[in-house]
């Protein structure tokens, strides 16, 4: 009897299907970067007669501007990501192959790097891009008093696609956003006003990777997933009671 209900068990085990794996990708990004270049030249003359040697100078001054595109990943963002997708359950994690400066290709071309072995094991891949970055510094004042509020606050939005490995077929995708800021008052004795950056990037990390896991439970149909410190919604109400008729 023990036997077969091991046998039992184990079948049972077996028949649960794992998570599938997936790989999520740092954030890539491209910007235009622009160089100016003055250059400055000089070139002297020299004649020699029989009256003697006489020379002249000339100089040459050259100006231009070059631009091109930089691409690359936002390696800062994602560790909150991965924790929360960890947390869904939904996903087993992989280490994928970040992009480097001596990569080969266009960071963007996602399909090309599955092809090429970047995500080894992965079922699937979170690629993210970002679309928008802003950080801002802000000098508030506070009316009928002497002081100021000094405002530091950043915000992050990125787009995301999960792409199957196998097929290529994107299964889900959204936009998500992470949002921070550190807040002092300060008033005019106040010399210098230090205001926390990492925690404003830590506190956008965070909010980016709840919304992040929010969105993927959503459209993948996945259950059990709350953002911390918000209450589950459940219906309280009571249960309908059979009618009574009153004499």
């Amino acid at each position: 009897m023990r036997t077969w209900i091991g046998m039992m068990a184990l079948a049972c085990a077996f028949s649960v299907q794992a998570a599938p794996k997936v790989a999520v990708t740092d954030l890539a990004y491209q910007e235009r970067v622009e160089q100016y270049i003055h250059i400055v030249s000089a070139q002297s003359n020299h004649n020699q007669s029989y009256y003697g040697a006489s020379g002249s100078s000339s100089y040459n001054e050259i100006e231009a501007t070059s631009s091109y595109i930089e691409q690359g990943e936002l390696r800062k963002f994602t560790g909150d990501i991965k924790g929360e997708i960890l947390r869904t359950g939904m996903f087993q994690l992989v280490q994928g192959t970040p992009y480097t400066a001596s990569s080969k290709g266009d960071v963007y071309d996602v399909i090309k790097r599955i092809k090429a072995g970047s995500f080894k094991g992965a079922d699937y891949v979170l690629f993210g891009t970002v679309s928008d970055i802003d950080f801002t510094r802000d000098m508030n004042e506070l009316a009928n008093t002497d002081s100021y509020s000094a405002v530091l606050g950043l915000t992050l939005v990125a787009d995301f696609s999960l792409i199957n490995t196998k097929t290529f077929e994107i299964t889900s995708a959204f936009t998500a956003m992470g949002e921070g800021q550190d807040t002092k008052l300060v008033n005019g004795r106040d010399i210098r006003v230090s205001l926390n950056r990492p925690r404003v990037v830590r506190d956008v990390s965070k909010a980016l990777g709840e919304d992040v896991a929010t969105q993927l439970s959503q459209q993948l149909g996945g259950s059990g997933y709350e953002q911390p410190g918000q209450a589950p919604q459940r219906n309280n109400l009571p249960r309908d009671t059979a009618p009574v008729i009153l004499h």
